[in-house]
């Protein structure tokens, strides 16, 4: 008999999404004041398949939203619109290079799909594996860590838990949204995300559009 898969909490209808900013929004003012600017929780479509979601992260990892979403979709384009291990496998390195890929994403990207293809890396059922399980079997992968891991978490399966302490527009938006003069270290926000479980990557989420709103306001106009 197959096991059932366990059902850990997401944010993937509206009333939950609804549901944890209100939490959010209780457990601390200063975030209640930034979610009333903001408005509802919302968070981009899933990419696919579980293998593109984490070939996007590779793509995403250290650069500029406009510089790796270019990269991203040249080579998607390269791999003919799919996105998978046997695509990466089968596509010309010398392709991939000249997607715009650099020779640490090249070697990501196809560590992924050999793992995933020789089953060593099952992205199948991952859904049913707990957030700490999940980041375990993904860093096993050349290039993935626990930010990436923490992203697939977050976004392609819509975990309601996560919180990437780690990740500079979290600290920066944190910083924002308290009035504080400087980042806190990981260590502190992790002790200050404690009063938002369970429903953390609201609170992440949140702390990313407060770095919106302040680079919308230093924009000039015109």
């Amino acid at each position: 008999m197959t096991p059932r898969a366990r059902a850990f909490p997401t944010l993937e209808s509206a009333p939950a999404r609804r549901t944890a900013a209100a939490a959010v929004a209780a457990a601390d003012p200063a975030m209640a004041r930034l979610i009333e600017q903001v408005g509802p929780l919302e968070i981009r479509p899933a990419i696919g398949t579980h293998f593109a979601a984490l070939a996007r992260s590779i793509m995403f990892q250290q650069l500029a939203g406009a510089a790796a979403a270019a990269i991203h979709g040249r080579l998607v384009a390269t791999l003919g619109g799919e996105v998978s291990a046997q695509s990466v496998l089968a596509a010309d390195p010398a392709d991939l290079r000249r997607a715009g890929l650099s020779a640490a994403k090249l070697a990501s990207l196809r560590d992924l799909a050999e793992r995933t293809a020789s089953g060593e890396v099952p992205l199948d059922g991952i859904e049913a594996l707990p957030d700490d399980e999940v980041v375990e079997r993904l860093s096993r992968v050349r290039g993935i860590g626990r930010w990436t891991a923490e992203m697939f978490l977050m976004f392609e399966l819509r975990r309601a838990d996560v919180w990437p302490v780690d990740d500079l527009g979290v600290r920066q938006g944190w910083r924002l949204a308290h009035g504080a003069d400087a980042m806190l270290p990981p260590r502190a926000l992790q002790l200050e995300g404690e009063r938002f479980r369970p429903y953390r990557s609201a609170a992440a989420w949140y702390c990313w559009q407060a770095v919106h709103l302040s680079r919308a306001r230093d924009t000039p106009r015109g």
